[in-house]
């Protein structure tokens, strides 16, 4: 016997309409073809496969740009480098990409180990604009600036004080073959094996573009990009809203804590720019307070390279591979060396510079300003 208060679907038998609406929802979700975990599997086998796809291509296409960069833009020296790379990060609003780009060219002799140094590091000051950029839609949402725009400053101060001293400690490395009895080598098998795999497509590709083969890197430059579009989609999801971020509670406050959860969080998403950006609606929402984000950018800003050290084996081999080991390696020692030695003198000065860009839109301005010119000063410097 049912309940009288239960609606009737007419002509059909008794059955509660609510129960025939989630039923017929049910049957429509995406989620009863294939359980999540084997989708994200899926599409994160497909994204690898693109992903050094893409290098490959951007191998192909490196060397007949190599006059462009050294005649047309007059890239000559490391300074040059630097502003390329950050500049490009800019254009992208990612670093991962950037580097691969780099990586690229010091496997076609375009660029020298020392250059492919300075334009990762520059990727990576251009990828905190990101941020920014987030903070900055946060707070057309209705958010303060304050708890907005303000964490994308800092993303991008606390980025540069650690890796422009960190260039210094890199170069020093790099040149004096510090690594060089560490240098790892990818093996002839992976690279038969991807010779097999890829070799049809790539000719293929260059039967298309014979006579613009420049072409070529722009085509992988679109193909890198989706791949880290469909990783993206195959990585766990970071809710800031519904995360264990919300419940860290006194983690904030211990320095190493919140340096080892940066690490942590940027090695599952392999994006800095979504392990920082992750930092806006938390700022917004009261759940963290700003000086406790700088041991938690520092340490994103290290594990930012596991996919960039994976690209140097699979495009360049050990020489690359030592230089982004070496790019990882510096900038981990200065971290440490702030967070060990003087932290809270290096906060207490991180945060009256932040207040003192944040006190009024003039100054904001020309903070904005400063970051936007100076790559391009850096670019053309001789």
């Amino acid at each position: 016997m049912r309940d009288s208060d239960t609606p009737v679907v007419a002509g059909h038998s008794e059955e509660p309409v609510s129960l025939v609406a989630d039923t017929e929802r049910a049957s429509r979700r995406p989620d009863g073809i294939l359980p999540i975990w084997l989708r994200k599997l899926v599409i994160a086998v497909v994204a690898i496969f693109f992903f050094i796809l893409a290098l490959e291509l951007l191998k192909k296409g490196a060397k007949p740009l190599g006059p462009f960069l050294t005649d047309t833009l007059g890239i000559a020296n490391a300074t040059n480098t630097l502003g390329f790379g950050w500049l490009v990060a800019y254009g992208v609003l990612s670093g991962s990409p950037v580097a691969a780009i780099a990586l690229s060219f010091f496997d076609q002799q375009v660029i020298t180990d020392v250059q492919t140094f300075s334009m990762i590091t520059g990727s990576r000051l251009g990828a905190s604009f990101i941020v920014l950029f987030v903070g900055f839609l946060y707070f057309l949402r209705g958010h303060k600036r304050g708890a907005s725009i303000a964490i994308g400053v800092l993303c991008l101060v606390v980025t540069a004080s650690i890796y422009l001293p960190a260039m210094a400690v890199g170069y020093w490395m790099l040149t004096g073959g510090l690594f060089d009895r560490f240098r790892l080598n990818s093996g002839s098998q992976l690279t038969g094996i991807l010779d097999v795999i890829y070799d049809p497509i790539l000719g293929r590709v260059e039967a298309w573009f014979g006579r613009m083969p420049w072409l070529i890197f722009f085509v992988g430059i679109g193909v890198l990009l989706s791949s880290f579009s469909l990783l993206d989609r195959a990585l766990p999801e970071m809710n800031a809203e519904r995360s264990a971020f919300q419940r860290i509670g006194r983690l904030v406050y211990r320095p190493m804590a919140m340096f080892v959860l940066g690490m942590a969080v940027t090695s599952v998403t392999l994006s800095v720019s979504v392990s920082l950006s992750i930092l806006v609606p938390l700022s917004a929402k009261g759940f963290i307070r700003r000086e406790n984000m700088l041991p938690y950018i520092m340490g994103a800003n290290i594990t930012t390279f596991i996919d960039t050290l994976f690209a140097a084996l699979v495009m360049s081999g050990p020489a690359a591979f030592t230089i982004v080991l070496v790019e990882m390696v510096s900038v981990a020692i200065i971290s440490l060396i702030v967070l060990l030695l003087f932290y809270r003198l290096y906060e207490r000065a991180v945060i009256a510079l932040l207040d003192y860009i944040m006190r009024d839109n003039r100054t904001l301005g020309a903070f904005v300003a400063v970051m936007l010119v100076t790559p391009v000063i850096l670019l053309f410097w001789r």
